[in-house]
């Protein structure tokens, strides 16, 4: 058996997406693939692959440790003293909770994961994870995130998709749509990665702190923002609503501007995607455009056709 899911990137409506604003994601052209063969004892071996096929990661789990359901059930965030062995064990053991019948018969089997995509990039080597894990337990993928790592689930939806979306959640809905998202401009528009992971628990603190009534302001903001990005018919416009949407989470989440903070002289737009300080920013103009990033030092550059789905 064989499942694959899409990497991600959230182009509007980061942080403000985990109370229900509205946003913009895409599908990445790099995913993750799990291959799934059987195994003559009880036993999950597992190997994680990184682009260029070398393992990264490699355990072994018996079929019962992960039917013991001692185990929290409650989302935990990552982090550095957890290890990926612990994590993996606790994403088995939610994903056998939800379907009990899939190791029933204590046959085992050997789980590859293959990333499309460096490890450092952040398109979601944990969602496109959630993801193939849920397609071989034939669970439901946004229950499982709940139950591992938490989130809004938008990661989810793109992992699903082979088009760009809107994405809302809100306690009593999730919606789920595709839309029409290439404007003439794409070719002016690509990504630069920042050489650097970035580390948002600062930034969602701050924002988990902000008044109830100034939270649904800029979620009613974002939303309008987000209808604007996908109508959006000239380069002009989009690049001003790309200020005004970094304007609005900087302020939401006390944490200045990417091209305030590193690039004030860049002539085009800069827009920060999903966490802000780290992995990729969307920016805009053309080969004089892209000529900066590198004299900088950011040799990792993908326009939007070599990026998105």
């Amino acid at each position: 058996m064989k499942f694959h899911s899409n990497g991600k990137l959230l182009i509007t409506g980061e942080y403000a997406v985990l109370d229900g604003a509205l946003a913009l994601a895409v599908p990445t052209q790099f995913g993750q693939s799990l291959e799934v063969n059987p195994r003559e004892d009880a036993s999950i071996v597992w190997k994680s692959l990184d682009i260029k096929n070398r393992v990264w990661f490699e355990t072994e789990f018996q079929i019962d440790e992960i039917k013991n359901t001692r185990v929290d059930t409650i989302a935990e965030p990552w982090n550095e003293q957890k290890s990926i062995s612990e994590k993996l064990l606790q994403i088995l053991r939610q994903a056998h909770l939800l379907n009990p019948g899939i190791l029933s018969e204590n046959r085992g089997f050997t789980m590859t994961s293959k990333l499309e995509f460096p490890r450092e990039w952040g398109l979601g080597s944990s969602s496109t994870l959630i993801n193939n894990i849920a397609q071989f337990f034939r669970v439901d993928a946004y229950t499982l995130l709940k139950n591992t790592f938490g989130g809004s689930g938008y990661d989810i939806a793109a992992a699903q998709q082979d088009h760009p979306l809107t994405y809302e959640v809100t306690e009593t809905k999730r919606s789920v749509l595709s839309v029409d998202f290439k404007p003439d401009f794409i070719d002016q528009l690509f990504f630069v990665h920042l050489n650097r992971k970035q580390n948002s628990r600062d930034s969602i603190e701050h924002y988990k702190q902000q008044p109830r009534e100034f939270l649904q302001e800029t979620i009613t903001k974002i939303a309008a923002l987000t209808q604007s990005f996908i109508y959006c018919e000239t380069l002009e416009e989009f690049k001003l609503l790309m200020t005004i949407h970094e304007t609005l989470i900087s302020k939401l989440i006390n944490t200045p501007k990417i091209k305030s903070e590193l690039f004030p002289d860049f002539p085009g737009a800069i827009k920060s995607l999903g966490g802000w300080g780290g992995d990729f920013i969307l920016a805009t103009g053309g080969q004089a455009e892209k000529a900066y990033f590198k004299e900088k030092g950011y040799q990792t550059l993908l326009s939007y056709a070599e990026m998105v789905k």
